[in-house]
């Protein structure tokens, strides 16, 4: 019999794995969503301080004392105590190394362009990605969080044949895609006029709040498709138990 130990992960496995570890993986459609769920599918207190600290001592440095480098470097150490503070617990470290490389990227062409509000690039672009890829996958009919949720559930493909939940997923996918558009819309204008300080607050109110919002949102979406299965899947099998 083949030893499976060192195999590779299948692309689809890996998918699943990634999928997973998304906000949306965090939270069960069998279960009722409490607020501690919610909290903890958007990283819980520690990944929330890592997303938003940052980004806030980024502004107040920058909006009273004017010193890019001072205003770019100091997140970038507050980073890094996050990514040790992760080391030290011996936790997932994968977002907070994300987070540090954005924040080196921002700092980079901060510095390059001599203007503060090219902080905010990196985050703009990836959310002109994220709508594009949102986009493109409803106009191939296979909406992204069809995918995400479909790999959760072990049901990679087989949502799409069932109409009630490829309406849902679909109606889900706009939704993110209304999410990424809400945040061009508003922060793209304030960059052209270069308002740090609104441009600042706009970033941090639609970031986490948002963001866990829609998860929230979501989830609602999903149970009412997921739910009848999460309950077959943990029916007894045993006549006598009942």
């Amino acid at each position: 019999m083949a030893d499976d130990e060192g195999k590779t992960p299948s692309f689809s496995e890996n998918l699943a794995a990634a999928a997973k570890q998304s906000g949306l993986g965090r939270l069960k459609p069998g279960e009722t969503l409490s607020i501690r769920a919610l909290l903890g599918a958007v990283g819980g207190i520690r990944g929330i301080a890592e997303s938003v600290v940052p980004g806030i001592a980024f502004l107040v440095l920058y909006l009273t004392t004017h010193d890019l480098l001072l205003s770019v470097l100091i997140p970038i150490a507050v980073a890094l105590v996050f990514i040790v503070a992760r080391a030290g617990a011996r936790s997932s470290m994968t977002s907070a190394i994300a987070g540090a490389v954005l924040l080196v990227i921002a700092a980079v062409l901060t510095l390059v362009t001599g203007r503060a509000v090219s902080n905010f690039i990196p985050g703009m672009i990836i959310n002109a990605v994220s709508l594009v890829v949102l986009l493109v996958s409803l106009i191939a009919r296979w909406p992204f969080i069809g995918i995400v949720v479909g790999l959760l559930f072990g049901d990679a493909a087989g949502w799409r044949g069932d109409p009630a939940k490829r309406r849902i997923l679909t109606l889900a996918t706009w939704l993110w895609t209304l999410l990424f558009a809400i945040r061009l819309v508003l922060e793209v204008p304030l960059y052209l006029t270069n308002d740090i300080a609104v441009l600042g607050i706009v970033r941090l109110v639609t970031s986490v709040p948002l963001y866990a919002l829609f998860l929230w949102a979501t989830w609602l979406l999903v149970r009412g498709v997921y739910a009848g299965d999460a309950v077959e899947d943990d029916s007894p099998t045993d006549p006598d138990s009942v």
